[in-house]
C-alpha cells in the first residue's frame, strides 16, 4: 500500500535559505531575516512570496493566533506552519524498529514501535511499509521518511555495511520507497542525531559543536561552521582504536583500553560478569556501583575516568563551544559524574575555559527523531544532500 506524499514545489537556492533560516530560528521579522541572509527588502519579498503562497511560511502576529496569522500583514514576523506536514523517522536496532511522527519542527507527535524478528532486507522493508501505513492512517499529511541505521550509509540511500544487521550493499531507500510511495532518506544513526541537534537541539546556532554518544557503541559527530562534517569512516568502529588506557581492560570488542572496551554497555557488562560470574544489566551495575559494591564500582570508576579523558581530548583538539553527551549509556553521569568532571579538568590546561558539557538522557525515539529531521532537511532543501 502506497501513501501519497504531501510536498511543496522544488525550492530555489534562495528560497531554501529563507525557509531554513525561519525553520531553525523563527519566527523572524523581515528586517532580521534580511539582515541574517544579507538580502535587500525587495529580494526578500520576492523569495518569501512563493513560500507563503505554498503554505510553508505564514505571517504571525506577535502574541497572536494561527487563525489571525493567516490574515497577516507585511510587518508581521514570518514563521513556518509546523503542523502543515508530518514526517516519519525510523531507528533500526538489532531487534526493534522504533518509529516516530514529527512536525516540520521535529516535535514528536506519535510513537510506534515493532519487534524486528528478521534481518532479511526485503522483510525489514515490508515491516517499515506496514508501520508507515499504520502511521499514515492517523497522520495523512506525510511528506517523507528518514531511517537511521548503525553502520556505513552511502548516498543517503544504500546501507553499505551494518554490523548489527549483518548487511552489505542494501538499497534500503529504494526498498522502502517501493512499499510506501514516499521519499526516503537513509543515514548513519549518529549522523542523523547530530543533524537533529544542530538544527533543533543543543547545537542550534553554534559554530563548533560535538555530539558524543555512548551505548551499544561509541558515536562521534563534529559540527564546524554550523554544519556537520561528513566522514567516510563514520561508524566504522574508530572507537575500537581510540586508546584511553594502554593498560586498560581487554574485551571481546575493541583494543585493550580503548574507548569501546571501557565505555560501551556490552563491554561494561562483560567486565563485571568476567570478574563476578554474574550477568548484570547496565542499570543494575550502575545501581550496585552507587551502593559501593566493589567490582561494579571499580568498572564504573574506570569508565568515568575514561569518559573524562575522552571528553578532554575532544575539547583540546576540536575546541567546540559545546559537547553534547547522549545515548543510552549516559546514566554513567548520574553515578560517576563527579569523577568524569574531575578527570576532564585534570586533562585540560589550568587556564582553559570550562567545557560546556551537556548531558541528554535519550532513548531510541530520539534517534528516530533524528532520522525524521533528515526527511525534513531533504524536503526543505530539495536535495538528497543537506
Amino acid at each position: 500500500m502506497t501513501t501519497r506524499a504531501a510536498s511543496w514545489l522544488p525550492l530555489s537556492s534562495g528560497e531554501r535559505s529563507v525557509a531554513i533560516e525561519v525553520l531553525v530560528h523563527g519566527p523572524l521579522s523581515r528586517t532580521e531575516l534580511a539582515r541574517r541572509l544579507n538580502l535587500s527588502a525587495g529580494s526578500l519579498t520576492r523569495l518569501t512570496k512563493p513560500l507563503i503562497e505554498s503554505g510553508l511560511l505564514v505571517e504571525v502576529p506577535e502574541g497572536g493566533t494561527l487563525a489571525e496569522a493567516r490574515q497577516g500583514r507585511p510587518s508581521q514576523p514570518l514563521d513556518v506552519v509546523a503542523e502543515s506536514r508530518s514526517f516519519i523517522g525510523f531507528k533500526i536496532t538489532d531487534d526493534m524498529v522504533y518509529g516516530v511522527v514529527t512536525t516540520l519542527r521535529s516535535d514528536i507527535v506519535a510513537r510506534h514501535d515493532r519487534p524486528l524478528t528478521t534481518h532479511d532486507p526485503a522483510q525489514v522493508a515490508d515491516l517499515l511499509g506496514e508501520m508507515t501505513a499504520e502511521l499514515a492512517a492517523e497522520h495523512p499529511r506525510l511528506a517523507g521518511i528518514g531511517i537511521g541505521v548503525g553502520g556505513l550509509v552511502q548516498d543517503r540511500a544504500v546501507v553499505g555495511e551494518s554490523p548489527f544487521l549483518r548487511w552489505r550493499d542494501v538499497p534500503l531507500a529504494e526498498l522502502v520507497e517501493e512499499r510506501t510511495g514516499l521519499r526516503v532518506v537513509v543515514e548513519n544513526d549518529v549522523a542523523a542525531l547530530v543533524e537533529a541537534e544542530t538544527w533543533f537541539g543543543a547545537g542550534r546556532g553554534l559554530d563548533r559543536f560535538v555530539v558524543l554518544t555512548i551505548g551499544a557503541g561509541i558515536g562521534y559527530g563534529l559540527v564546524l561552521g554550523g554544519k556537520r562534517v561528513p566522514c567516510a569512516e563514520e561508524d566504522r568502529g574508530f572507537g575500537r582504536h581510540w586508546i584511553l588506557r594502554p593498560d586498560g581492560p581487554l574485551t571481546p570488542d575493541g583494543e585493550r583500553g580503548s574507548a569501546v572496551s571501557l565505555l560501551t554497555i556490552p563491554n561494561i557488562r562483560y567486565q563485571v560478569q568476567a570478574a563476578t560470574g554474574h550477568d548484570r544489566t547496565y542499570e543494575e551495575i550502575l545501581a550496585l556501583a552507587a551502593a559501593g559494591e566493589p567490582m561494579p564500582l571499580r568498572v564504573v570508576d574506570e569508565a568515568a575516568h575514561a569518559l573524562g579523558t575522552l571528553v578532554a581530548q575532544i575539547a583540546n583538539f576540536a575546541m567546540p563551544q559545546k559537547i553534547l553527551l547522549a545515548g543510552e549509556g549516559v546514566g554513567l553521569m548520574e553515578v560517576a559524574g563527579r569523577t568524569v568532571e574531575e578527570t576532564l579538568r585534570a586533562h585540560r590546561h589550568p587556564l582553559a575555559a570550562p567545557v560546556d558539557l551537556e548531558t541528554k538522557v535519550s532513548d531510541f525515539h530520539d534517534w528516530a527523531r533524528g532520522a525524521a529531521v533528515l526527511a525534513i532537511q531533504v524536503l526543505v532543501l530539495g536535495s538528497a544532500q543537506a
